[in-house]
């Protein structure tokens, strides 16, 4: 499949670069460059890895300001669940970005167009390419129009917790009893370590670890919504 022009993807977008290149390496995959060594093609690794720390900043004080009673620990767990695989993931394929990607044949012939690891990074990468060529109000704009709308159903119940917000979800759907059951109990009685199941109708949705059965348990319910977003 031969990827599609940048250029239409940034008409789309309503966005520019100053540097093309630098959105060229966001969509070029590490094994597309390994193909192409003598032109010294840049891949996106070195983008996704400051992209992400600018999703995490972004997102962080998109929730500082819509959450402004928030505590620190429900801010840190709703980001979280924002800036997660699938949640990058379903951004990209809305945002048709695997047509543009450059990969090499034998990751295009494996499906590499559709994976999910590579998406999301794809995502970070473009994030990341952004934020160099345009800077962080840039990026915040293309984030408003393109990301923050995505999550309005989590801003919806923003001072509920995952356990909460997983049991309304099962409700509304009328996918059965939710129900949770500790595992594993390990460690010294002074480091208690606990591993909680939640189960929809009996089918195990999400797995959680915490240091009392209520955070395992929080931490199960987390898993179970970042697997439905």
């Amino acid at each position: 499949m031969n990827s599609l022009p940048l250029s239409q993807l940034c008409s789309k977008l309503e966005v520019s670069f100053l540097e093309p290149s630098l959105l060229k390496a966001a969509f070029t995959h590490s094994s597309f460059r390994n193909e192409h060594k003598r032109d010294q093609i840049q891949d996106n690794e070195r983008l996704e890895f400051l992209g992400d720390a600018v999703l995490e900043l972004c997102v962080s004080n998109y929730l500082f300001k819509e959450l402004p009673d928030a505590p620190e620990g429900e801010l840190t767990r709703m980001r979280s669940a924002i800036v997660c695989e699938p949640s990058l993931v379903s951004a990209a394929k809305t945002l048709d970005f695997p047509r543009y990607l450059r990969l090499g044949k034998g990751e295009e012939l494996s499906g590499g167009r559709d994976r999910p690891s590579l998406l999301a990074d794809v995502f970070e990468a473009f994030i990341g390419a952004l934020f160099l060529d345009r800077g962080l109000t840039v990026v915040e704009d293309f984030m408003a129009r393109h990301f923050y709308p995505r999550i309005k159903i989590l801003g919806d119940h923003s001072r509920k917790d995952f356990k909460t917000l997983l049991q309304e979800y099962v409700q509304k759907q009328g996918l059965g009893v939710l129900t949770y059951e500790t595992v594993t109990e390990r460690g010294p009685a002074h480091d208690r370590e606990f591993v909680s199941h939640v189960l929809v109708s009996d089918v195990v949705w999400g797995e959680g670890v915490g240091h009392s059965k209520k955070e395992a348990e929080q931490n199960a319910a987390r898993k179970a919504m970042q697997r439905q977003s």
